[in-house]
């Protein structure tokens, strides 16, 4: 809190306060220990109630940024919960893996200015599991997008609903395959993520959309096995 101070000079007479009461010297006397370390204790005292009240708040703030998931470089996280990162290998170079891939086409859900949208997703099976890049351009510079594996073709209701290793399970990573990325100046955007498990040829398609807008789906890639 900024205090405001006029630089005048007090009217009444400070010098009373700095002296001690008789009653303060006696206890001083009679304990041996002086004024200062008091108001040490008061200070220390205060300053530990202010940090207890901020604990709850950077807690919070822990919490939402492990909730977003890890493995991107600039998106935070937690471990086991891979969102992506724009630095690993992308599954089109995946050793010793199946790799398809397809073209992004523009859905009727997407929100306006995403009509220059266009990019290619890839998904690789190999000895380290499933790789699913992800490459993008027409994007509004600076926002975040997700993507999702998807169960059925873009034809069927835009993919219908998310690829799920384990049915009805948790709808989220890792029981799900989702990327987060960050649309650069020019629009653009690459990422990667790993999931240790195979997805066979369940996970046939992957949708990408606005992360604060996760109904209006922007665009659609079906992978041809």
């Amino acid at each position: 809190m900024n205090h405001h101070v006029s630089g005048q000079v007090p009217l009444h007479d400070t010098t009373s306060a700095a002296r001690p009461m008789k009653s303060e010297r006696g206890l001083a006397a009679r304990t041996g220990r002086p004024r200062l370390a008091v108001c040490c204790t008061v200070v220390a005292a205060a300053a530990a109630l202010l940090s207890g009240c901020g604990g709850g708040s950077s807690d919070s703030a822990s919490k939402e940024s492990a909730d977003h998931g890890s493995g991107s470089k600039n998106m935070g996280g937690m471990h086991g919960k891979a969102m992506g990162d724009p630095h690993a290998t992308p599954a089109s170079k995946i050793p010793d893996a199946d790799v398809v891939k397809g073209p992004f086409k523009l859905l009727d859900t997407r929100p306006p200015g995403m009509d220059d949208v266009n990019g290619t997703a890839w998904q690789a099976q190999g000895p380290k599991g499933t790789t699913v890049t992800v490459s993008l351009t027409g994007l509004k510079p600076g926002d975040t997008y997700m993507a999702h594996l998807h169960a059925q073709h873009c034809s069927a209701e835009n993919g219908g609903e998310h690829f799920q290793f384990k049915k009805g399970g948790p709808a989220k990573p890792p029981n799900e395959i989702h990327l987060m990325f960050k649309a650069d100046k020019d629009g653009k955007a690459m990422t990667t993520v790993n999931n240790k498990k195979k997805t066979g040829k369940d996970a046939v398609a992957l949708v990408v959309h606005p992360h604060k807008a996760q109904d209006n789906r922007i665009a659609c890639a079906d992978f041809e096995f």
